[in-house]
């Protein structure tokens, strides 16, 4: 089975990230652009189906919770891209809903890989509090129904690079030069996410 789901789970990953870099340097609301993105969303589904049974199958919390984590961007990011009246369905509340308690979880694990002496708590210390800051993020646009005009598109913006974070990351901790490996988790995270903030204020 994980013969079957790697090459898929791959190839899926290699094109997703192909695809942000698209939508990204094309110009918004062009056809590129929304080709681009609409097939890096299909991409992170296949990762998120293939990523699923393979946690399964070898007993992966990581690989799990990394796999809800960026298929939640993936989700929300083309939510906002579509819902341009910001009106909310139950597949958004629930969603949300289920972000935010993914990124408590994170943070219960995290606890107990620290009471272990595992330096991979830190890993999920970081993913827990961005998915508890962007879940509560999304609930507030949702509650206040303010998820309109640029703010509707710094909320695109922001979970669809969140969402590339999260290809870039599993594509440097399977290929790490060196150790510790968390480093490669937190490494592009830490890079990126300044951009994320300086292109959201251009965009508000």
């Amino acid at each position: 089975m994980i013969q079957i789901l790697l090459p898929i789970h791959i190839l899926a990953g290699v094109i997703a990230f192909i695809c942000s870099a698209l939508a990204v340097s094309s110009a918004k609301g062009k056809k590129l652009h929304v080709l681009s993105g609409r097939t890096y969303f299909w991409c992170m589904v296949a990762n998120f189906l293939t990523a699923i049974p393979m946690s399964i199958i070898t007993s992966n919390i990581f690989l799990f919770l990394i796999a809800i984590f960026s298929f939640y961007l993936a989700f929300s990011g083309m939510r906002f891209a579509r819902n341009r009246k910001g009106l909310v369905t139950t597949m958004d509340w629930i969603s949300v809903s289920l972000m935010i308690l993914f990124g408590i979880g994170m943070w219960l694990i995290a606890l107990l890989l620290f009471l272990d002496d595992d330096s991979y708590f830190i890993v999920l210390l970081v993913l827990g509090f961005l998915a508890i800051t962007l879940g509560y993020g999304d609930f507030k646009s949702h509650k206040n129904k303010t998820a309109t005009g640029k703010e509707r598109i710094a909320k695109h913006l922001t979970n669809m690079m969140d969402g590339t974070i999260a290809v870039i990351t599993a594509v440097l901790v399977v290929n790490a030069p060196f150790e510790p490996e968390w480093v490669w988790w937190v490494l592009p995270t830490a890079l990126i996410t300044p951009v994320i903030f300086w292109w959201n204020n251009k965009v508000l």
